[in-house]
């Protein structure tokens, strides 16, 4: 992810200036103000143990700061009150791809309809490489609890694979006697999570305040 962010900046008008990793941030000691003087947004791509403690040091730092890491939300409203407390923006979301976020909202229309239909069962599944750590994926977390918001409240079996080098798979079923409904996204690259999160970077570098992706990516759709 850092090296696409990294190739991708320039179309964003960003210029990538700092990077931390394990040769240069032992102990978050890459996360100084000096660092940081001229730095207009972070993204955060690391793993669910690191994600916090790199968020924390960003909110003090206040460093207008996009959240890709998945895995820790959990502790989103002590990450969310930190920010607000140190007037910081903050962008966060369990997928980035600007696809993944417009699937979210045909699934959740979906099941406006078929919550009113019980003789369909539904399933939730989602595949991903295999280092990624967090299973089921905070994405196909969102999908279900998405459902559940719009009404649908039968039985969704959930479950996950590892394997392999897959950028990404979510996939909701519906299945009757008579029929089987199937709605899919896949991803091809990772180039889809990079442009989100640029896109996330350019908004909240000129903003403030915490937001889910899906409220920047959305926001300025027209209204009904």
């Amino acid at each position: 992810m850092g090296k696409m962010l990294e190739r991708l900046a320039p179309e964003y008008g960003f210029e990538v200036t700092l990077i931390l990793d394990i040769h240069n941030n032992v102990n978050g000691s890459g996360f100084t103000a000096e660092n940081f003087r001229d730095v207009h947004a972070a993204i955060e791509f690391t793993a669910p143990d690191a994600a916090v403690a790199n968020l924390e040091k960003l909110a003090v730092l206040r460093v207008p700061t996009v959240a890709g890491t998945t895995g820790w939300f959990g502790q989103l409203d002590h990450v969310r009150q930190l920010f607000e407390n140190n007037h910081a923006g903050l962008v966060y979301s369990p997928n980035y791809s600007i696809g993944v976020n417009i699937f979210q909202r045909i699934v959740t229309e979906a099941a406006v309809w078929m919550q009113q239909q019980p003789a369909y069962e539904a399933w939730a599944w989602e595949l991903h490489h295999s280092a990624k750590k967090d299973a089921p994926s905070g994405t196909l977390l969102k999908l279900v609890e998405g459902m559940r918001a719009a009404g649908y409240h039968n039985h969704v079996d959930v479950a996950s694979n590892r394997a392999g080098a897959v950028p990404g798979t979510h996939e909701i079923g519906f299945d009757s006697a008579a029929d089987t409904i199937t709605l899919r996204h896949t991803a091809r690259s990772r180039e889809g999570f990079a442009r989100g999160a640029l896109h996330a970077a350019k908004w909240i570098a000129a903003n403030k305040g915490v937001h889910e992706f899906s409220e920047i990516l959305f926001s300025s759709e027209p209204q009904s």
